[in-house]
């Protein structure tokens, strides 16, 4: 006879999901907060670095995309991937270019991330930096190698994208002689 209540979670396990849930909710916004300090001790304590949240982000997506140079740096140094994507198929560097955080990018750049990395929609940090006007960013990813040729998933290139989102500066940037 097949027990009902024995498939059931016990208070003990539903409290412990709770807590965990709690924990994980506190150590994502550790990193979307810039808590250094506190992400560092619990990463020395073995958190794993490449933790990821229910939309796929990790740690170091949360804290490169919100600004937080140091944090990213102790996630880097701790084994956090500057390549893994989020659900949307984007990196800490096209979320860095999209910011228009250079500290950032270039932090991302100087621990690994590759400078032409494609997202599912054939999108490079580039690409992101190009649309939404970003000049500095935009030179550094062709200082640092960045394909200026390079086309999406749907063939639109970087100069193209640049001009559909009205962004003259990193067009001008992208074709000097037009």
């Amino acid at each position: 006879m097949h027990d009902q209540e024995s498939s059931r979670p016990t208070p003990d396990a539903r409290q412990l999901d709770d807590e965990t849930l709690a924990f994980a909710r506190k150590v994502f916004q550790m990193a979307r907060g810039g808590e250094t300090a506190e992400l560092e001790t619990l990463l020395a304590q073995g958190l794993p670095p490449n933790l990821r949240n229910e939309r796929g982000d990790s740690l170091l997506m949360l804290a490169s995309y919100n600004g937080h140079p140091d944090t990213t740096r102790v996630l880097l140094e701790r084994g956090a991937d500057p390549e893994l994507q989020n659900d949307a198929g984007q990196t800490p560097l096209m979320g860095a270019a999209f910011k228009g955080d250079l500290a950032i990018a270039t932090l991302l750049l100087d621990h690994g991330a590759q400078v032409d990395g494609r997202g599912r929609d054939g999108k490079t940090p580039l690409m992101f930096a190009a649309m939404f006007n970003r000049v500095d960013i935009t030179r550094l990813l062709i200082d640092r190698g960045a394909d200026p040729h390079a086309v999406d998933a749907t063939g639109m290139s970087i100069l193209a994208a640049a001009r559909k989102m009205g962004a003259a500066d990193t067009a001008a940037l992208l074709a000097p002689d037009a």
